[in-house]
């Protein structure tokens, strides 16, 4: 087995006490959260644009990513959204590198806290408590990839927001 300077506790050269200190767990779940914050706040970006990839339309995409019809993707709805999920992305991000001090904590544990909402509302769209159009495949993504993603990551911030 390889190991490298995290695993063996070894000082990486240029690394910040802090940073050094963080475990290896802390730094691999928060790249792997600022990566998916990262990807949500990309494609809120090329939304803003007018394109509605993976949909046909726009009226498909409200549908698929919502469960919902007429919801806008107009640049003054995603811009704010593709802000809020990169700044997040970058708080995640340098907090599992022991940088930041509190307010990046803080950061990670409203991600947490909004991608455990999100978690719960997805099981209530699952139960059939939450309406979704019948012709939506909302109802499918939700079920196969939202939810579980929102309460994996959401449980992966939660930890890593208790980390100091």
């Amino acid at each position: 087995m390889t190991h490298t300077a995290a695993d063996t506790g070894t000082r990486t050269p240029g690394a910040t006490a802090t940073e050094a200190a963080a475990p290896p767990w802390r730094r691999r779940s928060g790249t792997a959260l600022a990566a998916l914050l990262a990807v949500d706040g990309l494609a809120h970006l090329y939304w803003a644009t007018g394109r509605t990839w993976p949909a046909v339309d726009e009226r498909a995409l409200s549908l698929a990513v919502l469960g919902m019809q007429g919801v806008s993707f107009a640049p003054p709805v995603v811009l704010p959204l593709a802000a809020l999920t990169l700044t997040g992305a970058a708080a995640v991000l340098a907090h599992a590198h022991g940088r930041g001090g509190r307010p990046t904590r803080l950061v990670t544990a409203a991600v947490a806290t909004g991608l455990a909402v999100r978690g719960l509302a997805g099981l209530g769209w699952a139960a059939g408590l939450l309406d979704t159009p019948p012709d939506s495949p909302f109802a499918t993504l939700n079920l196969a990839l939202y939810t579980p993603a929102c309460l994996g990551f959401g449980w992966a911030a939660a930890r890593l927001a208790r980390a100091r």
